[in-house]
Parts: C-alpha cells; sequence; structure tokens
C-alpha cells in the first residue's frame, strides 16, 4: 500500500552557514524530525572554513578546499536553501527578513553567522582595505593579488594569533612565487597577548624568519591607496590591506530585538537568547553561563546540543545543557607547512605539528566532502512486470520538470482532430495556441514544473520564467495568468505561510512581464508542483516555428546544461556554485531579449525537449535544416563535467531519440538536456544577426550564434 509522506507542521530556520550550522545540518540529514520543514539562510553557497585559511593563503590548499558546499550539504538534510543576506529578525511576527524577497517565516530559528572585521572608524578602510572576516572575501581578493607580479607591500592590521598566522602566511606564499615583499603587522598594543610567553617567542621567531616586520603600540591615522598612515606620521608602503582585529557582530543583530551583550547574541546553557524561539551558536553569541573567547573549537563542540535542542523546541526530546571547556588545543600555522600546538601553558612546535593540524583540519572537512550516497527506493518482493525498467537506477529528476517525453506528447495530440471554432488557430508543434478575440490576436499556453529545489520562492521564480517562455516565443506581451500550485502535505499555518511565498513571488514576476495574476487553484500532494496558465496579446503576426529560412542565423540566448545540474543536485553530485549560477539563469527572465528579436523570421523556448528537440521543431515546420557550430554552443558552469561523468536526466533517452543523426559523446549530449526557463532559439535574418547578437549581450543576455538554416534538412554539425 502506498504511505504517503508525513505533513510538515513546523518551520525550523538556520540563519548563517557556520561551522556550527554545518554539522547540525548533517546531523539532521543522518536523523530528521518528521514533521519539521528545515531552511537555511546564508549569503552565498559556501562557507569557507577558518581552521584551513591560512594554508590557502600560504598556497598549501586549493581554493576548492576551503569550503563547505551548503548547498549540496542542504540538499542531503533535506533543507531549502535561501541565497542573501539576512538583515532583521521580526520575533513577534516570527519573520525573518531578507532583501528581495518575502520574509521567511519560523517557529525556530537558529543563528550562526560568525563575526565581522571591519572597520568602520578607520579612516579608509572600507576604500582600501579587505576584513580578513567574513572569510570568503578575503581569500578571493588575496588569490587575484597573489596572481600579481612585481614587489608586494602588505600590511596585516590585529596582532592576534589570526592576524600573525595571516602575515606568515601572505610572507610565505609571496617568497613562492618569487616575488620581492614587504610585510608588516600592525598593533596598537602588544602581539600574542593571548598565547603565553614561551609560545609567543616562538612565533616571533617564525616570523622575523620570514621577514615579517612587527609594528607594536602604534595606532593606525588612515589607510590610503598605497600605504598606511600612522599616528606617528610614518607611511607603511601597502597595495594590499586587511584587517584581523577589531571583531565584532554584524549591525543586523542589533535589529532582532533579543537580548545583546556589546552587540552579542546572549544565550543561555541551552543556546537559547531572550526570544525562546531563537537560538545561537558559533562567535555571534555571548554564553551567559560560561564566557568564553571566539573561538571555532566551541563552535563545533556547540554542534550536537544545538541539534539536540533544536529537535526539543520543535517537540521531540529534551533539552540539554552546553558546558564548554576550560581551555583548548590551539593549532598555529607558521607559515610554512610548520605549526605551533599550545595547551594549558605546554607548547611543541614544527613539521609534526602541521601534520595534526591537517589530519585534524582534513577530517573536519571530510565531514562534508564525504556524505553518505542516496539509496536507491527498494522495489517489493511482488511487483508487476516492467516496473523495475520503469523505475530506472534513478529518482525521477526535477531537471525537467519531470515532464513525459516529447514522443508520448506528440502522439496524444496528433490523435486529436482540428479545432472546430474558426477563431482557434491551431498551430501544430508550436509554442501557444493562437486565438482571435474581437480581432485581437491572443495566445494561450500552460505549463507547470515539479519542484526541482526547495526553497519555495525560487521554485515559483523558475516556474514562472519558464511559463512565460511560450508568451515571449510567440513575440506576444504577457497578458493574464492563472497559478495551479500543488502543496506537500502541511498543516493550515504552513499552507498559509507557503501560498503567500509563492503568490508573492508569482505576481512580481508576472507584473514585471507585463501581466497580471487574475486566479488559480491549490490543491495537496505528495510534493510540490507549480504552474501557470497564461494568456498573450500579439499586436504583429505572432512568430511561429513555421517561418524559418534557409541562411538564417540561429541565436540562443541563454546556457545549455540545467537538466544534468537539477539531476546532479539532487544525486548529491553537483557542486553548490554551479547549481547557484545555474538557478542564476533559470531566473533571468527573457521580455528584453523576446523584444529585441521581435524581427525573427521563427523563435522558440528551449525547454524539455532540449535543443536538439526544440531545433528540429523549427526545421520540420519551415521545411529546411540546419547547421550548428558545436564550439559556439554556451554551456552553464559544471554541466560539461557532470554530463561526461554519465549524469542524465529522467527523458534525456526520449530527446536523444529526436535527432539520431547527432552525435551525443561530448559537448554534443548537452544537445538533448532538458531545460527548465531555458532560453530563446531565434532564426534571424544573417545580415542582421551581429547587431541584434550585441543588443542581447548588452541586455544581459549571455547569447551566441550556434549556427544556421539550411535547405538540405536535417541536422548536422559545421565541418
Amino acid at each position: 500500500m502506498h504511505t504517503p509522506p508525513l505533513p510538515l507542521t513546523r518551520d525550523l530556520v538556520l540563519i548563517g552557514g557556520g561551522h556550527t550550522h554545518a554539522l547540525v545540518l548533517r546531523k539532521w540529514g543522518m536523523n530528521p524530525l518528521p514533521g519539521a520543514r528545515l531552511t537555511l539562510i546564508n549569503p552565498g553557497p559556501t562557507a569557507p572554513y577558518s581552521g584551513m585559511l591560512p594554508g590557502f593563503v600560504a598556497g598549501h590548499y586549493e581554493r576548492s578546499e576551503l569550503d563547505i558546499d551548503l548547498v549540496r550539504l542542504a540538499r542531503f538534510a533535506g533543507a531549502g536553501v535561501v541565497l542573501g543576506a539576512v538583515n532583521r529578525i521580526d520575533t513577534q511576527k516570527r519573520e525573518i527578513h531578507v532583501p528581495g524577497r518575502p520574509p521567511v517565516a519560523f517557529d525556530v530559528a537558529s543563528v550562526n553567522v560568525g563575526i565581522t572585521s571591519k572597520m568602520p572608524s578607520l579612516t579608509g578602510f572600507a576604500d582600501h582595505a579587505v576584513p580578513a572576516k567574513p572569510l570568503g572575501r578575503l581569500a578571493a581578493c588575496w588569490a587575484a593579488y597573489l596572481e600579481g607580479s612585481g614587489s608586494a607591500a602588505i600590511v596585516v592590521i590585529g596582532g592576534g594569533v589570526a592576524g600573525v598566522e595571516l602575515a606568515m602566511a601572505m610572507a610565505h606564499a609571496l617568497k613562492a612565487k618569487g616575488r620581492a615583499s614587504q610585510v608588516t603587522l600592525i598593533d596598537n598594543a602588544s602581539v600574542l597577548t593571548a598565547t603565553n610567553p614561551k609560545a609567543a617567542a616562538t612565533i616571533r621567531n617564525a616570523m622575523t624568519d620570514l621577514g615579517v616586520d612587527v609594528i607594536e603600540h602604534t595606532s593606525i591615522a588612515r589607510i590610503a591607496k598605497d600605504h598606511v598612515e600612522l599616528e606617528d606620521g610614518r607611511q607603511i608602503p601597502a597595495t594590499f590591506v586587511t584587517g584581523a582585529a577589531g571583531a565584532r557582530p554584524y549591525d543586523w543583530i542589533a535589529n532582532t530585538g533579543l537580548d545583546l551583550q556589546n552587540g552579542y547574541i546572549q544565550v543561555n546553557g541551552h543556546l537559547q537568547s531572550s526570544d525562546p524561539a531563537v537560538f545561537a551558536a558559533g562567535d555571534c553569541v555571548h554564553l551567559t553561563e560560561n564566557p568564553r573567547p571566539k573561538a571555532g573549537v566551541y563552535a563545533v563542540r556547540e554542534a550536537p546540543i544545538l541539534f539536540n535542542n533544536l529537535r526539543a523546541a520543535l517537540g521531540a526530546g529534551r533539552m540539554k545543557r552546553y558546558a564548554p571547556q576550560k581551555d583548548y588545543l590551539k593549532l598555529i600555522s607558521l607559515g610554512r607547512k610548520s605549526a605551533l600546538a599550545e595547551r594549558l601553558g605546554t607548547s611543541f612546535s614544527g613539521p609534526l605539528m602541521w601534520t595534526w593540524k591537517n589530519h585534524i583540519d582534513q577530517s573536519f572537512m571530510n565531514k562534508f566532502r564525504d556524505l553518505p550516497q542516496m539509496r536507491p527506493s527498494l522495489l517489493p518482493r511482488d511487483h508487476a512486470s516492467g516496473l523495475r525498467e520503469t523505475l530506472g537506477d534513478k529518482p525521477m529528476c526535477g531537471g525537467c520538470g519531470a515532464k513525459v517525453g516529447r514522443g508520448a506528447l506528440r502522439s496524444a495530440l496528433q490523435a486529436l482532430s482540428p479545432p472546430e471554432r474558426s477563431d482557434v488557430i491551431s498551430l501544430p508543434g508550436d509554442d501557444a495556441a493562437v486565438l482571435l478575440t474581437g480581432g485581437t490576436r491572443q495566445v494561450m499556453t500552460s505549463d507547470h514544473l515539479r519542484a526541482s529545489t526547495l526553497n519555495p520562492a525560487l521554485m515559483t521564480r523558475i516556474a514562472a520564467v519558464h511559463a512565460l517562455g511560450d508568451v515571449w516565443a510567440m513575440g506576444a506581451a504577457p497578458q493574464a495568468a492563472t497559478a495551479t500550485v500543488i502543496l506537500p502535505r502541511m498543516s493550515a499555518e504552513l499552507q498559509h505561510r507557503t501560498m503567500s511565498e509563492i503568490m508573492t513571488i508569482a505576481n512580481d514576476v508576472m507584473r514585471a512581464a507585463g501581466a497580471e495574476i487574475v486566479g488559480g487553484h491549490s490543491s495537496m500532494g505528495d510534493e510540490m508542483t507549480i504552474g501557470f496558465t497564461l494568456t498573450g496579446l500579439c499586436e504583429n503576426d505572432p512568430i511561429t516555428l513555421a517561418g524559418g529560412r534557409p541562411g538564417d542565423a540561429l541565436i540562443l540566448t541563454k546556457p545549455l546544461g540545467s537538466g544534468v545540474l537539477m539531476a546532479a543536485e539532487m544525486a548529491g553530485k553537483a557542486d553548490g556554485a554551479s547549481v547557484t549560477a545555474a538557478f542564476q539563469h533559470m531566473t533571468q527572465p527573457q521580455s528584453a531579449a523576446a523584444s529585441i528579436l521581435s524581427d525573427a523570421h521563427a523563435m522558440t523556448d528551449v525547454t524539455g525537449f532540449g535543443l536538439a528537440g526544440h531545433l528540429q521543431g523549427i526545421c520540420e515546420a519551415s521545411d529546411c535544416g540546419a547547421t550548428l557550430d558545436l564550439f559556439s554552443v554556451p554551456v552553464m558552469q559544471g554541466a560539461q563535467d557532470l554530463s561526461d561523468q554519465g549524469i542524465r536526466s529522467t527523458i534525456f533517452a526520449d530527446n536523444r531519440s529526436i535527432a539520431m543523426e547527432l552525435p551525443s559523446d561530448g559537448k554534443a549530449a548537452l544537445l538533448f538536456d532538458p531545460q527548465t526557463a531555458g532560453g530563446l532559439l531565434a532564426a534571424v535574418a544573417a545580415d542582421g544577426a551581429e547587431t541584434v547578437l550585441r543588443d542581447l549581450r548588452d541586455a544581459g543576455y549571455p547569447a551566441s550564434i550556434i549556427g544556421q538554416l539550411t535547405e538540405t534538412p536535417g541536422l548536422r554539425f559545421q565541418s
């Protein structure tokens, strides 16, 4: 008997992808709480691991080794991801505010956003320096600086452990590059006051060996483009300045209404704030019962307590208390592959300590690199014949919106008799039907998608752009829309929250396109599905598939690869940066592109049948063929590598059967990849194609001329 999914009843929102929350997500994936909907909010798709930053700066690690992939981790945990920076928590309304989208509602929330080392009071810092925290920007800016040439002048502000690690790492990296350099560490007090004298002496010797100059008990007056001016009038050459001092909480935390200590969220032994529904962990908190310095080791050890207490706050189990250790092992990088270990006043240093530190860091990161693989659904012992073959060896992906193959749809439509009404014009294979209403030409279309992301707002934006593509492809102006929404089983409160979020985004997208939402229908099912029925008005003749002419240039406005990327993302095999880039393409409206392409002879939007299938549609309707320049076909970040690994969307094989004359290996495989909210494919007069292409690129579309129509039937590649 089919067992439907259990209803969702509570919203848990994690704000920030810090070390504590990363570990909570991993534990949640191993042991999710039925009924709880989990959402992660973070500015970007990754979170750099602070323990490996000095090693990256020194050149011991690649940039990719530094990051925890939050998108992949969230998929493993069954969590939705909202990419954006929180600017307010409304504890009265139980809402989290992220610019550019509706508020995110919560029943229980947790904050783990770390701290910043911005120095707004230091003249010139905002314009000419890079704060050491958050780590992502420092890592990116340093990588770019290191690739430069000529002599380097570095100033690191702050003589704590973080500052000396960065100064030594930068000095080592520049020497390894063979670049002459001057690295200066500046502090307005004494350097290394938090370490014991023996350890401090060892670190000072290491800085001297690397040529790092140390200036103590001196304040900075201002930072200029090429130097740092001290209060005593000295000017220190500086073409790269970073600040590892002045660590402080983010300003938005003051907008939470929570009890704070010097800007940090006060939490009790259960890691609860003054609002019992809001928890917090890591460097952004002040532990009221057992105050401790800001250190990653505490964030890591808070994770199992936070995981337990979040579940308890949602109704499962009892709270536990966090008891931090009095001291912790400090492992300090010394620039080269050498480190110092200190605890309880005892310290050791050398390459062996680096090996130990590297082992600890890599073991931590491997928790997120080596996530358990998805287990295929087990078939019951007794089942009808053909079930195993139909089910396939992977779950149904969202890369094609779970579309039915082109063959099944075409054969079903061809069996229907032609329209009997004179005001309904049937154009075989076209993107939308053409209606005559009081002498006005109107197009009508319908499209819906099975959710490929657990973020309802993002999925709505994708589905709306996807559905609008049929109207834009006909050269029509969007007019009216009705929404069809299927929600997974959930409580009445979550229904209200989710529908409000979906309809707010849908209204924004449709109104920006010139259309109005005039109604809709909702129901409940096993999973979320969002769709729209649309009408559009044609001032001029609609652009159909049948107008293509031999010699026309073929222009594609978006890259290919969303199908393979969404299939890989659902299987936990795609990197978060590539998935995020794909979502950006999928949510890019095509209204401006359609306007630029208004003189196209033929046009369609590339969606479920892939580029080859949709181009075949133009060729069949226009009674011509096409030659493709495979090299010029744009491809989304990461799609080629995943395709080469054999990752395919569910209807790839059906799409492949459309154009068997084309090869399907290498980059050619992506011609059969089903697209969601894909680009417009237009046949335009060859003599104006370059002008059209320039206009599209100026409007922000990654468009390309990918081939031309020919008199010879069939699809082929340029030789």
